[in-house]
């Protein structure tokens, strides 16, 4: 009995988030509200509370359902251990267009993040905890950087946080102006042939 109540839990906690998905990407964040969301997913609010403390709380749980998998792998360019640190970055940064591209879901929630989201009132907490995600993943690439300069494969003619920095801007600005506008431009080759411009820059081998 207890093993089907919790799965008949995380069935409802499921539920909840695919409707907030739905809801955040037609209506905004700003534009939803919880009431929204229980009626979209057949529940009551109480239910809502039950598993999260408020809005703010469902969003992130919504996010991290799909961000965090895609960012697995870049996180892990700063571990020492990674013996070829720039074509983890390469591949995994092409994983995550591929992904937006062709995952419907990870497509969905990155357009609610990018475009639909307004981080005032109750989204101020999220503004903040995506900051210092912001700054950590930055962080990481940074020692990516240095490694693989202290390795001869890159000559940096940079700080190593203003490479990263700079990554990190043409990876993400390339995912904003293709959700504006996904039939511009073919996410994945040109997200390919600027990142290997961005290496070649720095010296870095393709």
């Amino acid at each position: 009995m207890a093993r089907r109540t919790k799965e008949e839990a995380e069935a409802t906690r499921a539920r909840i988030l695919d409707a907030a998905e739905r809801e955040f990407h037609n209506n905004g964040v700003s534009g939803t509200s919880l009431e929204d969301i229980a009626r979209a997913a057949g529940v009551t609010r109480g239910a809502i509370y039950w598993h999260f403390r408020d809005k703010a709380a469902l969003f992130e749980a919504m996010m991290e359902r799909v961000v965090l998998p895609l960012e697995t792998e870049m996180l892990r360019a700063g571990d020492p251990e990674v013996a070829d640190p720039l074509t983890l970055v390469r591949q995994a940064t092409l994983g995550a267009l591929r992904a937006a591209v062709e995952d419907e879901q990870a497509r969905r929630v990155l357009e609610i993040a990018l475009h639909k989201v307004e981080y005032v009132n109750e989204m101020q907490g999220v503004r903040e905890r995506r900051i210092a995600c912001l700054v950590e993943r930055i962080g990481h690439l940074a020692a990516m950087f240095e490694r693989a300069q202290a390795a001869g494969q890159i000559r940096l003619a940079m700080p190593a946080m203003t490479a990263a920095g700079g990554l990190h801007a043409l990876i993400d600005g390339l995912l904003h102006n293709w959700m504006l506008d996904p039939g511009a431009f073919d996410l994945v080759a040109c997200g390919e042939a600027l990142l290997d411009a961005y290496f070649r820059g720095l010296n870095a081998p393709a």
